[in-house]
């Protein structure tokens, strides 16, 4: 074979043909652009033109790309790892799983130029993935078998522990509702769900995402921020698990024309329930459901262990202790408002005070509160239930969120007649809290006598703690970053991700809070009674000594809690 030069726009295993002079150049760029046309790949159109054997290719391929030649006829079915990696995925990069051994899956394909493949089951099994080249006829064979036996075994009994799923409420289901949704030989779908649903508690996960499409149905969690595909099950089921899940969040199944929301328990044991929200959504090709995992032990962990600094920590026991006053804590959807909110309850909540809380909905039960849920068909809104309050003799009322005048001026005024108030808002940071007040229709006068303290936050991903991989950042990048030139002082080791298997590859492993935490002093009254602006609010909290939450991030980069390409992914300056 001649080594010639070839056009850079020949790619993967054509390149290497045209290169080892098996191919010309011309022959080359033609089949490769006739594959393109034809949506198919080079090497399905290569063995259809029938100018080489597929057993040609595969030692050829073997050779040339460093791997191991694999004959498929001696492969045993039976030690097949199925349920390592997703059956369409394997379709999709025509890829066989052919062994496990400990954090390594081996596989076997036909075209080891398809690097996307490796990656790809390498992100989603978190696992080593090592490559040997097979003959590619053998390969759609039994690619097509496997193929028939997982989804096959994803209709099977699925083996788990007792688990139970209770309702959200004492009443109880009509039988002949229950009947209508789920069959008999639906009970493989309902411990494939409740598996799903296990393993998102196992691991931590906060969302679970059923999303159907035109010809496919996936799986996704969302863990640590980030959506991470875990199964395409067949599609034929899609219909059958919304049904189940609508069944026990006590929604209407026969009702698919407009979004509904509901709430089931998933029972561990005897002293452990997740409480699971549910929402659905009607979309091109059926309801998309998304279910939040609420865990009120992350309620009850203690306050001091989200992640305030001491400061901000006292700054904010300090005025939720208050006798009356308003304290508020803003971000964005998922940044952790409830645990925090629900944290400083924990601390409240003594048997000589009277609590009482209205959200949309109840995200965390926690006993000796009284938690109210919106219920606008009802009549039951915000604005409602905070009057209702205060004919109930409160000493402390926590509002889900603010989002409109009625429902701010009714908790301002709750702040100034005798009661702690707690709520949140979705703003960017404590400044423009203020100044989102006023601009809602509230007095500024009003606003400075109830308003104590603002809590703005994020939830950035902390580093694997087995693998975090120390870093030298240039000084530029740090400077640029927001560090100030007495941070370069050395004293410090900054850390990147890597990934292991105790993180799953990512490089992170849990979430760590980075927080604003701003009194309302004297200065700042005064500028909201001049009807300041939100610079000049923030211009004075940092005269304060209140730093903003792009210098909350780089601290937790100084201890070595997070990356800094993390902190400025998730704040701004």
């Amino acid at each position: 074979m001649v080594t010639v030069t070839v056009s850079a726009n020949l790619t993967g295993l054509c390149r290497a043909l045209v290169t080892q002079g098996l191919l010309s150049a011309e022959e080359g760029e033609s089949l490769q652009n006739q594959a393109r046309s034809h949506g198919e790949s080079f090497l399905a159109h290569l063995l259809r033109s029938r100018r080489f054997r597929s057993e040609q290719i595969a030692a050829f391929a073997a050779v040339t790309f460093g791997l191991p030649f694999f004959n498929l006829d001696a492969l045993d079915p039976s030690v097949l790892p199925r349920g390592s990696v997703d059956a369409k995925l394997l379709a999709r990069h025509r890829v066989l799983p052919i062994a496990q051994r400990g954090n390594r899956i081996y596989v076997a394909l036909s075209d080891p130029s398809n690097l996307q493949a490796l990656d790809d089951i390498k992100f989603q099994t978190g696992q080593l993935v090592e490559a040997v080249v097979v003959e590619d006829d053998k390969l759609g064979h039994w690619l097509e078998q496997f193929a028939e036996v997982t989804e096959d075994s994803i209709l099977k009994t699925i083996e788990t522990d007792d688990l139970k799923l209770e309702f959200s409420d004492e009443e109880a289901i009509d039988a002949a509702t229950t009947a209508a949704a789920m069959d008999i030989d639906d009970a493989p779908v309902v411990r494939y769900l409740q598996k799903m649903m296990l393993d998102a508690v196992n691991s931590g996960v906060s969302d679970i995402h059923f999303e159907p499409y035109e010809k496919s149905y996936r799986i996704r969690y969302r863990l640590d921020g980030l959506l991470y595909e875990v199964a395409q099950p067949p599609l034929a089921i899609k219909e059958k698990i919304a049904s189940r899940i609508k069944v026990i969040s006590k929604l209407d199944i026969s009702e698919k024309r407009v979004p509904q929301d509901g709430r089931m328990k998933l029972v561990l044991s005897r002293n452990k329930a997740i409480d699971f929200r549910v929402s659905t959504l009607p979309t091109l090709y059926g309801e998309k459901i998304v279910m939040r995992i609420l865990d009120s032990a992350s309620a009850t962990m203690g306050i001091e262990k989200l992640g305030y600094e001491p400061e901000q920590l006292k700054l904010l026991t300090e005025a939720i202790v208050r006798p009356y006053g308003m304290v508020l804590v803003t971000g964005p959807t998922g940044s952790g408002k409830t645990v925090s909110l629900y944290s400083c309850l924990n601390i409240l909540n003594q048997p000589d005070v009277n609590i009482s809380t209205v959200e949309d909905p109840v995200e965390i039960q926690l006993a000796g509160i009284n938690q109210v849920n919106v219920n606008d068909k009802a009549g039951l809104n915000f604005a409602a239930a905070m009057k209702a309050f205060l004919r109930q003799d409160p000493d402390i009322i926590m509002v889900g969120e603010i989002r409109d005048h009625e429902t701010g001026d009714i908790a301002i005024k709750a702040a100034q007649t005798g009661h702690m108030v707690l709520s949140t808002l979705h703003t960017n940071d404590a400044p423009s809290t203020l100044t989102r007040l006023i601009n809602m229709g509230i007095p500024s006068y009003n606003v400075a006598a109830s308003v104590h303290l603002i809590t703005a936050q994020r939830l950035g991903r902390r580093l694997c703690p087995k693998c975090r991989k120390a870093v030298d950042i240039p000084p530029e990048a740090l400077l640029a970053a927001g560090f100030g030139e007495a941070d370069l002082d050395g004293s410090w080791q900054a850390y990147t991700a890597k990934g292991c298997d105790a993180c799953k590859q990512t490089g992170y492993k849990g979430r760590v809070g980075l927080y604003q935490v701003m009194p309302v002093t004297e200065a700042i009254h005064n500028i909201i009674l001049k009807n300041g602006s939100t610079l000049e609010i923030a211009q004075q909290a940092e005269r304060d000594g209140v730093g903003n939450l792009r210098r909350a991030g780089l601290l937790k980069v100084k201890q070595g809690l997070t990356s800094l390409e993390e902190v400025l992914a998730v704040t701004n300056e």
